[in-house]
């Protein structure tokens, strides 16, 4: 929750010239009443926009709400679902982010996708369980060609702000592990076209160590995404596109 619209279209003519879409997707992913001013900002490049987060029903008494079909209306490709401040904030379960995942892909917006686990089940050593069963209910209903167009993002929730992250190692670990979970339930070949993302504390300085990881394909990048540094982070997912 940053920016009026007419910063948030400042910021991003600010950063668009310096941002290499030539070997790294760059989606922005901003609050509803930014994205037709960020979208025009961004007319004549390669990146893209994305909202924030959507209700799972296309019309309705759900004051307030905004739907994959009033996204796509706006051109909108991307939504980010089940980021954990709207699991931990705002109550949303499992069974929530399914449906609107299964929603976002059925108006051709392509998910993407959050899972993680909380400081306690990471010291109680619960982070493949917990993404276990988030992946389970998050792909329930979803073909192979379906699932394939989803991007996953891993965000170890006690990393996110915090400035404290797992080695690139540990990252890589958890992500190959995402990668196996998907391939369990589809196929290797699902598995392989699937992006999977980090997310949590993603700056410059550790970009490239993380997407130098063979199935960390880039980042959910959050406060460092308004910085101009965020540029640097795009060189780095670029750089091992």
């Amino acid at each position: 929750m940053n920016f009026t619209p007419d910063e948030a279209k400042n910021f991003v003519e600010s950063i668009k010239s310096q941002i290499n879409t030539d070997k790294a997707e760059v989606v922005l992913c901003v609050p509803y009443v930014s994205l037709p001013t960020v979208k025009q900002a961004l007319e004549g490049t390669n990146i893209k926009v994305g909202a924030q987060n959507m209700h799972y029903m296309d019309s309705g008494a759900y004051t307030g709400e905004i739907s994959a079909e009033m996204l796509k209306g706006l051109g909108v490709p991307y939504v980010i679902v089940g980021h954990s401040e709207r699991r931990e904030r705002f109550g949303e379960s499992d069974l929530i982010v399914n449906l609107k995942v299964v929603n976002a892909i059925k108006h051709g917006i392509t998910p993407i996708i959050c899972i993680g686990e909380s400081q306690r089940q990471n010291k109680e050593e619960r982070t493949k369980a917990v993404l276990r069963k988030q992946i389970k209910f998050a792909f329930d209903e979803l073909t192979c060609d379906a699932a394939a167009k989803v991007v996953i993002a891993y965000e170890p929730i006690w990393a996110i702000g915090t400035g404290v992250t797992p080695t690139e190692d540990k990252a890589e670990d958890i992500c190959k592990f995402i990668r196996t979970r998907i391939e369990r339930k589809y196929n290797k070949e699902t598995a392989d076209a699937i992006r999977i993302l980090y997310g949590g504390s993603v700056d410059a300085d550790n970009a490239d160590a993380m997407f130098s990881q063979p199935d960390i394909d880039g980042g959910l990048v959050g406060g460092a995404s308004i910085k101009p540094s965020f540029a640097k982070i795009v060189e780095a997912g670029a750089k091992h596109g």
